[in-house]
């Protein structure tokens, strides 16, 4: 069962979540206001130090983009929520 809701923004935080959710190539604002709080509830936080490997994995060019280590981290993450 589903329950609906209704969520108010202010127009620049609408405009931003929706071009965050293109961006990122989410179908729709809803997609990605689901995620997100998907993530917040069921996903354990990134520590510092895995951030800190991330950012040193990029400076070394070992995962090539950062778009390309984004898509590598949220394929993983969706494995992990399955």
């Amino acid at each position: 069962m589903t329950t609906q809701i209704n969520l108010r923004l202010s127009q620049d935080f609408m405009d931003k979540a929706q071009n965050y959710a293109d961006k990122h190539g989410y179908r729709n604002l809803q997609d990605f206001i689901q995620e997100t709080v998907r993530e917040k509830l069921y996903e354990e936080p990134v520590s510092r130090t895995e951030l800190n490997l991330v950012k040193g994995l990029i400076k070394v060019n070992r995962y090539g983009s950062e778009d390309e280590l984004f898509k590598k981290l949220q394929k993983r993450i969706h494995s992990k929520t399955k």
